[in-house]
């Protein structure tokens, strides 16, 4: 048992005796930055773009998008992008069109985005995924997002993992709203408090606390195709193994 103290203005009032913490049961895991990163800006741009463009070119268009994340519209636009499908594409093709060079091919862009080739899985993806399911872990994924992830999971051989898929885009919703994680833990059929989610972002997902799960924030930097440190949730889950 764990004792907890209450703290009054002039302190400590009195100690209470709070139950140990359930065993994990499952893991919720955000998308991109967590399982997956999508290729370069640069590739990306090459791949629509009618002519090749050289160096100086490209970093032109690259800061031409840098400086679009401050124009009014752009920011306009952000507002409430994962609440629905339609509302995620405005918000990254507003983006995409504020590089001129750019603007013709704003929605060739985006459809990148739900192209299941243009993503890649973090290297240490599947053998993490693996090692839980093979300790009786069951799997979701609670994602902020436009458009259906299963394909691209399929994609690369990770969907058989999953038995619960939560996109913001069909619930109205965004992270951290509660409501996303307690559904994904009804479709496991586990309680919020046996529950882990795991992502890149504190606010959205360390959010998932305020729903009475768990959670963990991995730290940025991690490289496309690069190990992304998910061996940190083996450890988390069984303290000395993994």
């Amino acid at each position: 048992m764990t004792r907890i103290a209450v703290h009054g203005p002039e302190g400590p009032i009195r100690a209470h005796t709070a139950p140990p913490p359930q065993p994990v049961r499952a893991v919720l895991f955000d998308f991109s930055g967590t399982l997956f990163q999508i290729g370069s800006y640069a590739d990306r741009i090459r791949a629509v773009l009618p002519e090749p463009v050289d160096e100086p070119a490209m970093e032109a268009i690259l800061a031409g998008l840098e400086a679009g994340l401050d124009d009014p519209d752009v920011v306009a636009a952000q507002r409430g992008r994962d609440v629905s499908a339609k509302a995620h594409r405005h918000a990254f093709t507003t983006w995409y069109a504020s590089a001129p060079a750019l603007a013709p091919f704003a929605d060739a862009v985006y459809e990148q985005l739900r192209t299941p080739e243009h993503w890649l899985p973090y290297a240490d993806a599947k053998t993490t995924l693996t090692r839980l399911t093979e300790r009786g872990i069951a799997l979701g994924v609670v994602s902020d997002i436009g458009w259906d992830l299963r394909p691209t999971f399929t994609h690369h051989g990770l969907a058989h993992y999953f038995s619960a898929w939560v996109h913001s885009y069909e619930h109205d919703s965004e992270k951290p709203d509660p409501r996303l994680f307690q559904h994904a833990c009804g479709q496991l059929g586990v309680t919020p408090e046996e529950t882990l989610m795991v992502g890149d972002h504190p606010a959205k997902d360390g959010g998932a606390v305020g729903a009475g799960l768990r959670a963990y924030v991995l730290p940025a930097g991690a490289s496309p195709g690069s190990d992304r440190g998910l061996d940190a949730v083996l450890r988390l889950l069984a303290p000395g193994r993994g």
